[in-house]
């Protein structure tokens, strides 16, 4: 028998499905299968606790290899080394230039170059911008959302200038009217006109293969708080649009599918933002596939083998670049934002994107620092230097779990994009305000999500740093959706949003009314059980620490009389009865007389004697079904905090 095909474990005898269904259900000892370990997500997606070879059946994509069609395991044919980007806002040319030169020194390998001004770039500004940095050796990205013609022909003539190889030159230009649509409402000029200049953009840079002059959006939903399969489907249907209009327009799909490049964000659902870029990439090959674009390739061909008969196949590798996204980002308690750009950014490389941004984590509330910006690019150094994430191609490959998750997300994604495009494709969608609509429902219950807790962010809805505040000077825009809506746009935008915003401006007026009067002060009466009371005490304490108030945890205290008393002592603005079920039948009423109303009275629970505790005039209950938010701001409110 060749080696090969012994298998490990083979002494030990097979167990069947039905085997572990059968097993599974026994302990489970009567609970619903369904509701206590189906995995229901966001993405209409059912994940089971475990998988099994079988669950690959069918899979078409399994046993392809990297670089091969569909690409589902990247387009490299060896290894996993993506591109570091950092960003740079350009307000002064040679400010910029200083800076990516010293970046570059420091890990950095690939420059973005971001314009907030609607400003003509010209061939002494790029002489400028660009001293130094060889576009043959380090990739260089353009992002501004108007006037980006001037910016193209500009970087043309730098490169004859410069006398740059065309088959060496790795750059971008993130030209995107279609995003800017979505963004402002609006074309910047008109959506024909709009075309005939993406056109034209493709036309001036024939020669320089390597630069990639689209660019599709899809961190614009992401940061909206859409799904993956929302931010996967529409991104494919925005890439199609182009597609379309422009093979309409006369330009072969081979010209136009390589000059894309998708800008993905990248969030906290580890295994389901690796599963996204491999379907991503496996759905986009498909759709380019369809439009029959011609072989390119010349002599050099690069293609597998007699994909360049009747359709070039290497046409629709899909570019990828990630970004972590601001959808779960914090103000409070901001190191935490390590954690999650560290997780997300494993799962980006993991999934095989060609280059990646990690925002710094003060980056949602100041210009980042120079300390932020460095942790940043060393989180990336980190995967590479000593987890060696660049070393293997697709090392999800073969895992049962994230292959079916593949096709899952895949399956999802391609429905919205099917009823995108027979809806007339992505502008007309938007226009009759789909997308929008598919977004804000979406967000709105990932939003809730926190609220109620069934979404954890840590430091922020879940264990607070009991001792952080934060001074009353911060722009309040902090705590308000992005909207970047033309004064006469002609539909509604997509907005850009944080999920812990409502909870941090809530804590936020704490922090501000704190700052000319008294912090409010939470104060746990704890009696009877010591299991409940300190448990609930506990669970009291996080929850009113979310709105920035004062928590005085005690040990039990021997009478309802000696607690009372502790807590007028204190002059606490809440005092919180924490024992157990049974007791607060006898405990919660005493307490609650002996206060007299001088604080708001709370039962940590919702004890089955509710009804005869309200039917004593005991108004409030908080447990882990509360929805935090709606609480917390009644109490604001009662407390005059606005």
């Amino acid at each position: 028998m060749n080696e090969k095909d012994i298998k490990l474990f083979s002494e030990f005898p097979t167990v069947t499905t039905e085997a572990w269904e059968a097993r599974i259900n026994a302990d489970l000892k009567g609970k619903d299968y369904d509701k206590t370990l189906i995995w229901h997500t966001n993405e209409g997606i059912n994940v089971c606790p475990y998988y099994r070879e079988e669950n690959l059946n069918g899979l078409e994509f399994v046993g392809t290899l990297p670089g091969q069609f569909p690409y589902v395991r990247g387009n490299r044919k060896a290894g996993n080394n993506w591109l570091v980007r950092q960003d740079i806002e350009v307000v002064n040319f040679g400010d910029a230039n200083q800076k990516a030169l010293d970046i570059l020194n420091k890990g950095v390998t690939s420059v973005g170059f971001v314009f907030r001004n609607c400003q003509e770039i010209g061939l002494a500004d790029l002489k400028q911008l660009l001293r130094g940095i060889c576009l043959e050796k380090t990739e260089v990205n353009f992002v501004m959302n108007c006037k980006n013609m001037p910016l193209v022909n500009s970087l043309v003539a730098f490169l004859k200038d410069q006398k740059a190889n065309p088959d060496e030159v790795k750059a971008s230009v993130n030209f995107d009217p279609i995003g800017v649509f979505t963004l402002r409402g609006k074309f910047c000029s008109s959506e024909t006109e709009a075309f005939i200049r993406v056109k034209e953009v493709l036309e001036s840079v024939a020669e320089y293969k390597g630069i990639q002059l689209i660019g599709v959006n899809g961190k614009n939903f992401n940061n909206a708080g859409a799904s993956i399969v929302q931010e996967m489907g529409f991104s494919l249907a925005i890439g199609a649009e182009y597609l379309s209009r422009l093979t309409e327009n006369g330009l072969d799909a081979s010209v136009v599918a390589p000059r894309i490049k998708f800008n993905f964000g990248v969030g906290g659902n580890y295994f389901m933002e690796i599963a996204k870029l491999r379907a991503a990439r496996m759905l986009w090959a498909n759709i380019v596939k369809a439009y029959k674009p011609k072989c390119n390739c010349g002599s050099d061909c690069n293609c597998e083998e007699n994909c360049c008969g009747d359709v070039c196949l290497c046409a629709g590798r899909m570019h990828i670049h990630t970004e972590t996204s601001i959808w779960n980002k914090t103000i409070y308690d901001p190191y935490v934002n390590l954690l999650r750009t560290e997780t997300e950014a494993m799962s980006a490389t993991l999934g095989g994107t060609d280059s990646l941004t990690i925002h710094p984590f003060d980056a949602v509330y100041e210009q980042p620092t120079e300390f932020a910006e460095r942790i940043a690019r060393n989180q990336q150094s980190v995967l590479k230097e000593e987890a060696h994430f660049d070393k293997i191609a697709d090392p999800a490959a073969g895992s049962y779990y994230i292959e079916t998750l593949t096709a899952s997300v895949a399956e999802q994604a391609w429905k919205i994009f099917l009823e995108i495009q027979e809806k007339g494709g992505f502008i007309a969608a938007f226009r009759e305000g789909f997308v929008q609509s598919q977004v804000k429902e979406m967000a709105a219950k990932r939003i809730k999500a926190v609220a109620t807790r069934r979404d954890n962010l840590l430091g922020v809805n879940q264990f607070p740093n009991y001792m952080e505040q934060i001074s009353c000077d911060l722009n309040s825009q902090l705590f308000e959706a992005v909207d970047q809506t033309d004064k006469d746009a002609e539909v509604e935008t997509i907005k850009f949003y944080r999920s812990a915003q409502q909870i941090e401006a809530l804590r936020y007026a704490t922090d501000c009314f704190s700052a000319k009067n008294k912090r409010p002060k939470a104060f746990m009466l704890t009696i009877g059980s010591i299991v409940f009371s300190k448990a609930r005490a506990q669970f009291a304490c996080n929850f009113f620490a979310v709105a920035g108030y004062e928590v005085v945890d005690n040990n039990a205290f021997e009478t309802i009389e000696e607690g009372v008393k502790a807590s007028l002592d204190a002059k606490a603005d809440i005092v919180v009865i924490c024992s157990s079920d049974e007791e607060y039948a006898g405990f919660a009423p005493l307490a609650f007389r002996q206060l007299k109303g001088i604080a708001i009275f709370v039962v940590a629970g919702v004890p089955a004697c509710a009804d005869d505790l309200k039917a004593a005039g005991i108004e409030n209950f908080i447990s882990v079904k509360t929805n935090l938010l709606e609480s917390l701001t009644e109490y604001n409110n009662k407390l005059g905090i606005k």
